[in-house]
Order: structure tokens, then sequence, then C-alpha cells
């Protein structure tokens, strides 16, 4: 399997790179110039491009890449993509690396959103974050909720590598939605640490979002309660998906 690290990029984003045997791909490479830095400091050779949605800091340094090295780019088929030489619908099997990687549609952020997984290892985008998830600027609650449900099924030791650093506000939200639920109060503290060290808090494990994650959570009696108090329409888990995003777009 390759290693997995990743590139800051603007404020908050995160470009993931993959490596193995001095060859490289990077997923998300919204910006070209930390990216060729990382390569060049590494002596990595840059092999292709994986790229969840249409987003510019998600494909923004997609153009200068391939002008430099004319690699192929796995991205949304629905969407348009700087460069794409591999678009893709979902349900496809790819070769990263000399690995196999499943390629899941989870509409809902965008329309045509893509996820990856390879092995133990998940690439969501702005799909699922660290005890959050992405607003709904093109899908429905029933898509995003859908996609949610998509990842939740992956093993739970898959480890969630998100495209931002949003954990601490994410888990700011979390505790209004279930202010007694003590993982997310232990989660809290932990990525509180992390972040106080200037360290990373992702990538995150299945197991500890589906414990702390209100959007994983919306089955929940804690979680249906607080969006019944938010005015959901029913206790369906999209009427509570619903209701608990649109609580968060305005918290």
């Amino acid at each position: 399997m390759f290693e997995v690290s990743f590139i800051p990029a603007f404020k908050d984003n995160y470009i993931w790179l993959l490596q193995r045997d001095r060859r490289a791909f990077v997923v998300d490479p919204g910006d070209a110039a930390p990216v060729v830095a990382r390569l060049e400091a590494d002596g990595l050779a840059l092999e292709g491009i994986l790229i969840t949605h249409h987003h510019a800091d998600h494909q923004g340094g997609v153009g200068e890449l391939i002008r430099r090295s004319p690699v192929p780019v796995f991205a949304p088929a629905a969407e348009s993509i700087t460069g794409s030489s591999h678009p893709l619908f979902g349900g496809e099997t790819i070769t990263v690396l000399g690995c196999t990687v499943q390629v899941m549609a989870v509409p809902g952020h965008t329309a045509g959103h893509l996820a990856y997984v390879a092995g133990d290892r998940l690439f969501c985008g702005d799909t699922l974050f660290g005890a959050g998830c992405g607003r709904l600027f093109e899908g429905t609650p029933a898509q995003m909720a859908a996609s949610l449900d998509t990842l939740a099924a992956l093993p739970l030791a898959t480890l969630v590598h998100c495209a931002h650093e949003y954990t601490e506000a994410n888990l700011r939200f979390a505790l209004a939605v279930e202010p007694d639920n003590q993982a997310v109060h232990a989660r809290v503290a932990r990525v509180a640490g992390l972040r106080a060290a200037g360290q990373s808090s992702v990538p995150s494990m299945l197991a500890e979002e589906l414990a702390t994650n209100p959007f994983l959570r919306c089955r929940e009696p804690g979680v249906i309660a607080a969006a019944m108090r938010e005015g959901a329409v029913d206790a369906s888990p999209v009427a509570v998906f619903a209701a608990i995003r649109a609580w968060r777009n305005r918290f």
C-alpha cells in the first residue's frame, strides 16, 4: 500500500499526497505551488491526480500540475474539471500506485461529488469532515444523507481523510446537538490538545465519527430530539439530517 501524508494549502485545506517508491498521486490539489515544492523536496514523480469535486480550492492547481507533468486526472464525469482525462461516475475500480481504489458516488455537497477508498483509507473531499459534513451547495438533504450512510457503512477502522481542518468548530456544534455525549467531550479535549501542539486533527477513524459526528447519528434519540426542537418535520433520518444541517449553517 502507498504511504499517505498531507500538504497544507490556503487557510485550512489538506491536499493528500499518496506515495510509493518515489512515485506520487495527489488528491484535490487546489494550489499547485505547495504540491510542486513537496514533490521536489522529497524527490517524487507525480503520476496522477484524484479529484473529488469541482470547487476551485480542490482543483485550482490541476492546470499547472499537468502542464509540468501530463499525468492522468481522475475526476467526476458530471462536473467540469480542468484536465479531466478519466471521467468517473462512481462504482468504478481504478489502480493508483499499484493499489486498488474503489470510486464512490457521494452527491450532496456538489452534484457529482466522488469519494475514493483504498484499503482502510477514505478520501472524501467535502462530504464528511471531522465531526461534521459539507454544506449542500448543489444536492438535496436526501442525497447527502444517503451519501453519508454509504460512508458510514465502511469498516469501523476506516481512516477518514477529509479536505479541511474543521474539526474543532464542528465539535462545538456536536456538543450543542448532544451535550451529554461523553465521546464528544473526550474528542473535544483530544483535538484541542492536538491543535494546541500544531498537529492535524485528521485523519480520524470512522468509528470515532460514528460516536461523535451528529450527521452520522441521525437515528440516535438525542440527535432526533435536538432536530425536532430545531423544527424537523418528522423523526425520519432525512428530516433529522435536514434540520441539523440547517442549524449548523446558522450556528
